[in-house]
Protein backbone atom coordinates (compact mmCIF):
# COMPACT_ATOMS: atom_id res chain seq x y z
CA UNK A 1 0.00 0.00 0.00
CA UNK A 2 1.61 3.29 -1.12
CA UNK A 3 1.71 6.07 1.27
CA UNK A 4 -0.95 8.14 0.10
CA UNK A 5 -3.90 5.53 0.29
CA UNK A 6 -2.39 4.67 3.98
CA UNK A 7 -2.40 8.44 4.37
CA UNK A 8 -6.07 8.33 3.28
CA UNK A 9 -6.85 5.27 5.62
CA UNK A 10 -5.37 7.02 8.57
CA UNK A 11 -7.70 9.70 8.30
CA UNK A 12 -11.27 7.97 7.11
CA UNK A 13 -10.30 5.74 10.71
CA UNK A 14 -9.93 8.93 12.46
CA UNK A 15 -12.68 10.75 10.97
CA UNK A 16 -15.12 7.31 12.24
CA UNK A 17 -13.58 6.96 15.33
CA UNK A 18 -15.32 10.38 16.19
CA UNK A 19 -18.37 10.20 14.05
CA UNK A 20 -19.28 6.59 15.03
CA UNK A 21 -17.37 5.32 17.57
CA UNK A 22 -17.02 8.14 20.70
CA UNK A 23 -20.42 8.95 20.91
CA UNK A 24 -21.40 5.65 21.96
CA UNK A 25 -18.34 4.46 23.73
CA UNK A 26 -19.79 5.13 27.17
CA UNK A 27 -23.57 3.17 26.81
CA UNK A 28 -21.07 0.36 25.30
CA UNK A 29 -18.80 -0.06 28.27
CA UNK A 30 -21.62 -0.05 30.76
CA UNK A 31 -23.52 -2.52 29.28
CA UNK A 32 -20.51 -4.78 27.92
CA UNK A 33 -22.37 -5.03 24.86
CA UNK A 34 -20.41 -6.09 21.50
CA UNK A 35 -20.00 -3.77 18.83
CA UNK A 36 -21.20 -5.45 16.04
CA UNK A 37 -22.43 -2.41 13.77
CA UNK A 38 -18.45 -0.94 14.84
CA UNK A 39 -17.11 -4.40 14.08
CA UNK A 40 -18.89 -4.01 10.47
CA UNK A 41 -17.65 -0.78 9.83
CA UNK A 42 -14.30 -2.26 10.38
CA UNK A 43 -14.62 -5.27 7.62
CA UNK A 44 -16.01 -2.04 5.66
CA UNK A 45 -12.34 -0.30 5.91
CA UNK A 46 -10.69 -3.59 5.66
CA UNK A 47 -9.13 -4.21 8.94
CA UNK A 48 -9.74 -7.58 9.26
CA UNK A 49 -6.96 -7.61 6.40
CA UNK A 50 -4.57 -5.13 7.54
CA UNK A 51 -1.06 -6.58 7.61
CA UNK A 52 -2.39 -9.44 5.56
CA UNK A 53 -0.29 -8.97 1.98
CA UNK A 54 -1.91 -7.52 -0.93
CA UNK A 55 -1.64 -11.20 -3.39
CA UNK A 56 -3.74 -12.85 -0.47
CA UNK A 57 -6.84 -10.45 -0.35
CA UNK A 58 -5.52 -7.95 2.06
CA UNK A 59 -4.31 -4.24 2.82
CA UNK A 60 -0.61 -5.19 3.14
CA UNK A 61 -0.61 -2.40 5.99
CA UNK A 62 3.15 -2.16 7.48
CA UNK A 63 3.17 -3.22 10.74
CA UNK A 64 4.09 0.83 11.49
CA UNK A 65 1.21 1.62 9.77
CA UNK A 66 -1.18 -0.54 11.69
CA UNK A 67 0.65 0.29 14.57
CA UNK A 68 -0.63 4.08 14.63
CA UNK A 69 -4.43 2.71 13.87
CA UNK A 70 -4.10 0.72 16.89
CA UNK A 71 -2.85 4.19 18.62
CA UNK A 72 -6.05 5.70 17.36
CA UNK A 73 -8.60 2.81 18.11
CA UNK A 74 -7.25 2.69 21.61
CA UNK A 75 -7.07 6.58 22.73
CA UNK A 76 -10.81 6.12 21.78
CA UNK A 77 -12.30 2.99 22.66
CA UNK A 78 -9.13 0.21 23.46
CA UNK A 79 -11.54 -2.50 22.85
CA UNK A 80 -12.14 -2.60 19.72
CA UNK A 81 -8.36 -3.38 18.72
CA UNK A 82 -9.24 -6.60 20.70
CA UNK A 83 -11.53 -8.02 17.72
CA UNK A 84 -8.67 -7.74 15.24
CA UNK A 85 -5.32 -8.04 16.89
CA UNK A 86 -5.72 -11.90 17.78
CA UNK A 87 -6.96 -12.19 14.17
CA UNK A 88 -4.49 -10.87 12.46
CA UNK A 89 -1.84 -12.85 14.85
CA UNK A 90 -3.39 -15.95 13.73
CA UNK A 91 -3.24 -14.85 9.81
CA UNK A 92 0.71 -14.32 10.84
CA UNK A 93 0.93 -17.26 11.74
CA UNK A 94 -0.54 -18.84 8.85
CA UNK A 95 1.28 -16.87 6.67
CA UNK A 96 4.68 -17.23 8.14
CA UNK A 97 4.33 -20.91 8.95
CA UNK A 98 1.17 -22.33 6.79
CA UNK A 99 1.30 -24.07 3.46
CA UNK A 100 0.69 -22.32 0.53
CA UNK A 101 -2.60 -23.88 0.01
CA UNK A 102 -3.37 -22.75 3.53
CA UNK A 103 -2.27 -19.31 2.54
CA UNK A 104 -4.20 -19.32 -0.62
CA UNK A 105 -7.22 -20.78 0.85
CA UNK A 106 -7.47 -19.30 4.47
CA UNK A 107 -6.22 -15.71 3.99
CA UNK A 108 -8.87 -14.55 1.73
CA UNK A 109 -10.81 -14.88 4.01
CA UNK A 110 -9.22 -13.55 7.02
CA UNK A 111 -9.01 -10.16 5.09
CA UNK A 112 -12.57 -10.49 4.19
CA UNK A 113 -13.76 -10.97 7.83
CA UNK A 114 -15.94 -14.02 6.49
CA UNK A 115 -13.45 -15.90 8.99
CA UNK A 116 -12.68 -13.64 12.29
CA UNK A 117 -10.03 -15.62 14.40
CA UNK A 118 -8.96 -16.57 18.19
CA UNK A 119 -5.87 -17.71 19.15
CA UNK A 120 -6.29 -20.70 21.81
CA UNK A 121 -3.00 -20.73 23.70
CA UNK A 122 -3.96 -20.02 27.47
CA UNK A 123 -4.95 -22.42 30.29
CA UNK A 124 -5.79 -22.69 34.08
CA UNK A 125 -2.77 -23.74 34.29
CA UNK A 126 -0.78 -22.66 31.41
CA UNK A 127 -0.63 -18.78 30.80
CA UNK A 128 2.76 -17.69 31.03
CA UNK A 129 4.38 -21.39 31.33
CA UNK A 130 2.53 -22.19 27.70
CA UNK A 131 4.85 -25.70 27.73
CA UNK A 132 2.20 -27.31 30.90
CA UNK A 133 -0.91 -26.94 28.55
CA UNK A 134 -2.77 -29.75 29.19
CA UNK A 135 -5.13 -29.82 25.72
CA UNK A 136 -4.37 -32.73 23.59
CA UNK A 137 -4.42 -33.79 20.61
CA UNK A 138 -4.06 -37.50 19.66
CA UNK A 139 -3.64 -38.61 16.12
CA UNK A 140 -6.52 -41.35 14.84
CA UNK A 141 -5.12 -42.28 11.21
CA UNK A 142 -5.27 -38.89 9.03
CA UNK A 143 -7.03 -37.04 11.41
CA UNK A 144 -6.46 -35.55 15.22
CA UNK A 145 -8.90 -35.77 17.97
CA UNK A 146 -8.50 -32.97 20.27
CA UNK A 147 -9.33 -32.62 24.01
CA UNK A 148 -9.20 -29.65 26.85
CA UNK A 149 -10.63 -26.75 27.69
CA UNK A 150 -8.71 -23.26 26.57
CA UNK A 151 -9.14 -19.63 29.10
CA UNK A 152 -8.88 -15.98 28.37
CA UNK A 153 -9.98 -16.47 24.87
CA UNK A 154 -10.53 -13.19 23.06
CA UNK A 155 -12.62 -13.36 19.97
CA UNK A 156 -13.54 -17.11 21.21
CA UNK A 157 -17.51 -16.52 21.25
CA UNK A 158 -17.89 -14.51 18.14
CA UNK A 159 -15.20 -15.39 16.27
CA UNK A 160 -15.50 -18.78 13.89
CA UNK A 161 -12.10 -20.57 14.15
CA UNK A 162 -8.85 -20.66 16.06
CA UNK A 163 -5.07 -21.48 16.40
CA UNK A 164 -4.80 -23.59 19.40
CA UNK A 165 -1.98 -24.78 20.98
CA UNK A 166 -2.16 -28.27 21.66
CA UNK A 167 0.21 -31.68 22.87
CA UNK A 168 0.34 -33.69 20.37
CA UNK A 169 3.33 -35.56 22.25
CA UNK A 170 2.76 -35.43 26.09
CA UNK A 171 6.05 -37.20 27.07
CA UNK A 172 8.45 -35.07 24.55
CA UNK A 173 11.51 -33.93 26.22
CA UNK A 174 12.04 -30.90 26.36
CA UNK A 175 8.26 -30.11 26.70
CA UNK A 176 7.98 -27.70 23.96
CA UNK A 177 9.03 -29.87 21.50
CA UNK A 178 5.57 -31.90 22.10
CA UNK A 179 3.74 -29.12 21.42
CA UNK A 180 1.96 -28.15 17.80
CA UNK A 181 -0.65 -25.73 16.52
CA UNK A 182 -3.68 -26.76 14.56
CA UNK A 183 -6.38 -24.68 12.94
CA UNK A 184 -10.00 -25.27 14.11
CA UNK A 185 -13.42 -23.88 12.83
CA UNK A 186 -16.10 -23.53 14.75
CA UNK A 187 -17.93 -26.03 13.02
CA UNK A 188 -15.66 -28.84 14.04
CA UNK A 189 -17.90 -28.53 16.95
CA UNK A 190 -15.62 -26.88 20.37
CA UNK A 191 -18.00 -25.39 22.93
CA UNK A 192 -18.16 -21.88 24.28
CA UNK A 193 -18.33 -22.91 28.23
CA UNK A 194 -19.31 -19.51 29.32
CA UNK A 195 -17.88 -15.61 29.05
CA UNK A 196 -15.58 -14.21 31.42
CA UNK A 197 -16.47 -10.93 33.14
CA UNK A 198 -13.48 -8.70 33.33
CA UNK A 199 -12.59 -5.21 34.86
CA UNK A 200 -12.33 -3.61 31.65
CA UNK A 201 -11.87 -4.24 27.97
CA UNK A 202 -15.79 -4.13 28.27
CA UNK A 203 -17.62 -5.36 24.76
CA UNK A 204 -15.00 -7.48 23.16
CA UNK A 205 -15.98 -11.01 24.29
CA UNK A 206 -13.72 -13.13 26.31
CA UNK A 207 -14.41 -16.94 26.86
CA UNK A 208 -13.57 -20.09 28.21
CA UNK A 209 -13.62 -23.27 24.93
CA UNK A 210 -13.77 -26.75 25.12
CA UNK A 211 -12.47 -29.57 23.14
CA UNK A 212 -14.34 -32.61 23.84
CA UNK A 213 -13.90 -35.07 21.30
CA UNK A 214 -12.51 -32.34 18.34
CA UNK A 215 -11.59 -33.88 15.11
CA UNK A 216 -10.14 -32.03 12.41
CA UNK A 217 -8.24 -33.29 9.81
CA UNK A 218 -3.84 -33.13 9.93
CA UNK A 219 -3.73 -30.81 6.59
CA UNK A 220 -5.08 -28.18 9.72
CA UNK A 221 -1.81 -28.46 11.13
CA UNK A 222 0.16 -24.92 11.01
CA UNK A 223 3.93 -25.61 10.39
CA UNK A 224 5.18 -28.83 11.75
CA UNK A 225 4.12 -31.34 14.48
CA UNK A 226 6.27 -30.45 17.64
CA UNK A 227 7.52 -26.92 16.71
CA UNK A 228 3.96 -25.17 17.56
CA UNK A 229 5.06 -23.24 20.71
CA UNK A 230 7.92 -21.95 19.06
CA UNK A 231 5.65 -20.75 15.88
CA UNK A 232 3.07 -19.30 18.86
CA UNK A 233 5.93 -17.38 20.44
CA UNK A 234 6.82 -15.85 17.03
CA UNK A 235 3.23 -14.67 16.49
CA UNK A 236 3.28 -12.61 19.61
CA UNK A 237 6.45 -10.01 18.62
CA UNK A 238 2.93 -8.58 16.52
CA UNK A 239 0.49 -8.97 19.49
CA UNK A 240 3.23 -7.24 22.11
CA UNK A 241 3.74 -4.56 19.11
CA UNK A 242 0.35 -4.23 18.95
CA UNK A 243 -0.39 -4.43 22.64
CA UNK A 244 2.49 -1.45 22.93
CA UNK A 245 0.28 0.84 20.62
CA UNK A 246 -2.09 -0.23 22.48
CA UNK A 247 -0.66 1.16 25.72
CA UNK A 248 0.27 4.38 23.40
CA UNK A 249 -3.00 5.31 22.78
CA UNK A 250 -4.63 4.78 26.65
CA UNK A 251 -1.61 7.44 27.73
CA UNK A 252 -2.18 9.40 25.34
CA UNK A 253 -6.21 9.55 25.93
CA UNK A 254 -5.02 9.99 29.67
CA UNK A 255 -2.64 12.99 28.92
CA UNK A 256 -5.63 15.02 26.74
CA UNK A 257 -8.31 14.65 29.42
CA UNK A 258 -6.21 15.54 31.96
CA UNK A 259 -4.87 18.70 30.14
CA UNK A 260 -8.68 19.93 29.48
CA UNK A 261 -9.45 19.13 32.37
CA UNK A 262 -6.81 21.32 34.05
CA UNK A 263 -7.32 24.02 31.97
CA UNK A 264 -11.09 24.01 32.80
CA UNK A 265 -10.94 23.80 36.15
CA UNK A 266 -9.92 26.31 38.43
CA UNK A 267 -9.11 26.47 42.52
CA UNK A 268 -7.83 29.30 44.50
CA UNK A 269 -8.85 31.89 41.74
CA UNK A 270 -6.32 29.99 38.36
CA UNK A 271 -6.82 26.68 36.07
CA UNK A 272 -5.32 24.15 38.19
CA UNK A 273 -3.22 23.73 34.85
CA UNK A 274 -1.01 26.71 36.63
CA UNK A 275 -0.35 25.05 40.14
CA UNK A 276 3.14 23.75 39.72
CA UNK A 277 1.69 19.93 41.28
CA UNK A 278 -0.29 19.67 38.40
CA UNK A 279 2.10 20.94 35.84
CA UNK A 280 4.69 18.36 37.00
CA UNK A 281 2.08 15.56 36.61
CA UNK A 282 1.50 16.77 33.07
CA UNK A 283 4.94 17.05 31.98
CA UNK A 284 5.76 13.40 33.55
CA UNK A 285 2.35 11.94 31.47
CA UNK A 286 3.66 13.29 27.91
CA UNK A 287 7.34 12.32 28.23
CA UNK A 288 5.81 8.80 28.62
CA UNK A 289 3.66 9.07 25.76
CA UNK A 290 6.37 10.73 23.65
CA UNK A 291 8.97 7.85 24.59
CA UNK A 292 6.64 5.02 24.50
CA UNK A 293 5.68 6.41 20.94
CA UNK A 294 8.98 5.85 19.57
CA UNK A 295 9.61 2.47 21.11
CA UNK A 296 6.66 0.84 19.26
CA UNK A 297 7.30 3.23 15.93
CA UNK A 298 11.29 1.59 16.67
CA UNK A 299 9.79 -2.00 17.29
CA UNK A 300 7.02 -2.05 14.09
CA UNK A 301 10.16 -0.73 12.17
CA UNK A 302 12.49 -3.89 12.91
CA UNK A 303 9.52 -6.24 12.21
CA UNK A 304 8.51 -4.45 8.95
CA UNK A 305 12.21 -4.29 8.03
CA UNK A 306 12.29 -8.35 8.46
CA UNK A 307 14.62 -7.87 11.87
CA UNK A 308 14.42 -10.27 14.71
CA UNK A 309 12.21 -7.68 16.66
CA UNK A 310 11.63 -9.66 20.20
CA UNK A 311 13.67 -7.63 22.18
CA UNK A 312 12.62 -3.93 20.94
CA UNK A 313 8.74 -5.25 20.63
CA UNK A 314 9.23 -7.02 24.60
CA UNK A 315 10.56 -3.09 25.81
CA UNK A 316 7.83 -1.17 23.88
CA UNK A 317 5.11 -3.47 25.42
CA UNK A 318 6.79 -2.54 28.44
CA UNK A 319 7.03 0.97 28.60
CA UNK A 320 3.95 1.70 27.05
CA UNK A 321 1.97 -0.45 29.08
CA UNK A 322 3.39 1.03 31.94
CA UNK A 323 2.87 4.35 30.42
CA UNK A 324 -0.65 3.69 30.27
CA UNK A 325 -1.23 2.42 33.94
CA UNK A 326 1.03 5.29 35.18
CA UNK A 327 -0.95 8.09 32.86
CA UNK A 328 -4.63 6.43 33.31
CA UNK A 329 -3.93 6.74 37.53
CA UNK A 330 -2.43 10.21 37.36
CA UNK A 331 -5.22 11.33 35.48
CA UNK A 332 -7.77 9.80 38.03
CA UNK A 333 -5.97 11.80 40.54
CA UNK A 334 -6.04 15.27 38.58
CA UNK A 335 -9.65 14.33 37.69
CA UNK A 336 -10.82 13.90 41.20
CA UNK A 337 -14.29 12.79 41.49
CA UNK A 338 -14.93 13.63 38.39
CA UNK A 339 -12.62 10.97 37.33
CA UNK A 340 -13.89 8.25 39.60
CA UNK A 341 -17.26 8.83 38.18
CA UNK A 342 -18.70 6.23 35.62
CA UNK A 343 -20.19 9.29 33.44
CA UNK A 344 -16.85 10.51 32.10
CA UNK A 345 -14.01 8.59 30.54
CA UNK A 346 -11.44 8.57 33.14
CA UNK A 347 -12.21 5.74 34.91
CA UNK A 348 -12.05 3.21 31.74
CA UNK A 349 -8.53 4.02 30.91
CA UNK A 350 -7.57 3.16 34.78
CA UNK A 351 -9.82 0.06 34.42
CA UNK A 352 -8.27 -1.12 31.14
CA UNK A 353 -4.78 -0.05 31.47
CA UNK A 354 -3.45 -3.21 33.83
CA UNK A 355 -4.76 -5.68 30.91
CA UNK A 356 -1.85 -4.10 29.37
CA UNK A 357 0.52 -5.16 31.98
CA UNK A 358 -0.60 -8.62 32.21
CA UNK A 359 -1.72 -9.22 28.39
CA UNK A 360 0.55 -10.71 25.86
CA UNK A 361 3.11 -11.88 28.68
CA UNK A 362 3.42 -10.15 31.68
CA UNK A 363 5.67 -7.62 32.15
CA UNK A 364 7.29 -9.28 35.12
CA UNK A 365 8.30 -11.82 32.66
CA UNK A 366 8.79 -9.03 29.66
CA UNK A 367 11.91 -7.61 32.39
CA UNK A 368 13.37 -11.24 33.08
CA UNK A 369 13.10 -11.68 29.14
CA UNK A 370 14.82 -8.27 28.65
CA UNK A 371 17.89 -9.03 31.02
CA UNK A 372 18.32 -12.05 29.47
CA UNK A 373 18.66 -10.84 25.95
CA UNK A 374 21.10 -8.17 27.62
CA UNK A 375 23.16 -11.38 29.28
CA UNK A 376 22.97 -12.95 25.94
CA UNK A 377 24.49 -9.98 23.82
CA UNK A 378 21.34 -7.54 22.95
CA UNK A 379 22.34 -4.01 23.27
CA UNK A 380 19.73 -1.32 24.51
Amino acid sequence: MDDVVNETLQRAVRMWLERDVRPNVLELEHADTYPRAMVEQMREFGLFGATIPERYGGMGLTVSAYASIVEAISEVWMSLTGVVNTHLMVAELIRRHGTEEQRTTLLPQFASGELRAALGLTEADGGTDLQAIRTVARRDGNRYVIDGTKTWITNGGEGNCIALLVKTDPHAEPRSRGTSLLFVRRSDGYEVVRRLGKLGYKGVDTVELRFDGVSVAVDRLIGDEGRGLASALSALELGRINVAARGVGVANAALVASVAYSRDRHTMGKPIAEHQAIQLKLADMACRVRASRLLVQAAARAYDEGRRCDFDAGIAKLVASEAALDNATEALRIHAAYGYSTEGHVERYFRDAPLLCIGEGTNEIQRIVIARQLAGGATA
